[in-house]
């Protein structure tokens, strides 16, 4: 028998005697059972990666916008004391009024070291200390905002009269620095 003619043979049915209803499979097959039904199987997780990134994306945005929240109420305080505002205690009531701004005033302040006037710039914080003879230095504006740092005078020599310095603090302090420099020597340090 030839290989072509073996499988064809191996193919075709084989005769159904007339008597069975239902032919006989002489294999190992087992009996045909119908197929039971299934959710559709999902092969790719496409979907979960995009709600994974936009929930990082969510989650980046977040941390950054409390991060900038930080920064603007750190420089709000910062910026609150240059201006004058004194900011509210930590452990303030809740009824309490908030405090009251205190206007600051422009004070020119006359430095008995020219030297040191050079080193300052508008914006810079100083403290003014006023030298007595009689007694100890005393601290007569602590943390003044310099607003203006004048040319020094033409015709003034450099150990003569100091230097000038233009100071923005309150009024009440301005009024300390006046009467401390007809007194006494005054001298910056920076904060």
């Amino acid at each position: 028998m030839s290989r072509t003619s073996a499988f064809s043979s191996a193919l075709s049915p084989s005769p159904v005697p007339a008597g069975d209803p239902a032919p006989v499979c002489s294999s190992a097959c087992p009996p045909a059972r119908p197929v039971p039904s299934f959710p559709p199987l999902r092969v790719g997780r496409g979907g979960d990666r995009l709600r994974r990134a936009l929930r990082r994306r969510r989650r980046t945005v977040a941390a950054g916008l409390a991060v900038a929240a930080a920064a603007m109420a750190v420089g709000g305080t910062e910026a609150q004391a240059s201006r004058g505002v004194v900011p509210p205690e930590a452990g303030g009531s809740r009824g309490a009024a908030p405090p009251a701004a205190v206007r600051l005033v422009s004070a020119p302040v006359r430095i008995a070291d020219a030297a040191t006037v050079r080193l300052l710039r508008p914006g810079v914080r100083v403290d003014v200390v006023a030298a007595e003879r009689a007694g100890p230095p005393r601290v007569v504006a602590a943390g003044a905002r310099v607003a203006e740092v004048p040319a020094p005078d033409q015709g003034v020599g450099a150990g003569d009269g100091g230097a000038l310095v233009v100071l923005s603090v309150p009024r009440d302090t301005a009024r300390a620095l006046v009467g401390a420099g007809a007194t006494a020597r005054l001298a910056v340090t920076l904060c």
